[in-house]
């Protein structure tokens, strides 16, 4: 029925508000939508999921096995016997050994990340949790390391 509701705000202003009140966006909301918003990011997400599934399916899927070796040393490019990056001085096709180098490049990036997360919260959360001149001789140990050039690291 409604027809109360219409006469007593033709407008549709109480509607309106009740509507702007009760559907605000969260947190992690705005954060997607500024995420989605940026093309930059919207496309190396596509070619990093795309790396990805390459990585691990790629090999499985793939025609030649990265060790094995052929009789065909150093051929160009060609997709008569599906070498579509040749292969090297001992035979080896390089596309098989590109997605099994892409495989463990990924594994290092993603152990390095977990475990610089690790030490990274619990460095912090002692910090945290200690406080005081403990907090700032740790934050100070952090600063030392922060002036060292990152590739003596490495």
């Amino acid at each position: 029925m409604g027809g109360t509701g219409q006469m007593l705000d033709p407008t549709g202003r109480v509607e309106a508000v009740n509507q702007a009140i009760t559907g605000g966006r969260s947190l992690w909301d705005d954060a997607r939508a500024r995420l989605f918003r940026n093309r930059a990011a919207v496309i190396s997400m596509w070619v990093l999921g795309f790396l990805v599934l390459a990585a691990i399916f790629g090999p499985m899927l793939w025609v030649h096995d990265y060790r094995t070796i052929s009789d065909l040393r150093t051929i160009a490019p060609t997709f008569k016997d599906w070498h579509i990056l040749g292969t090297d001085l001992q035979g080896r096709d390089l596309f098989a050994r590109l997605m099994i180098g892409l495989r463990i490049s990924l594994m290092v990036g993603i152990v390095a990340t977990a475990v610089s997360l690790v030490i990274g919260v619990s460095w912090g959360a002692t910090a945290g949790y200690l406080g005081g001149r403990v907090d700032n001789f740790m934050m100070r140990i952090v600063d030392v390391l922060y002036a060292l050039p990152f590739i003596f690291f490495v």
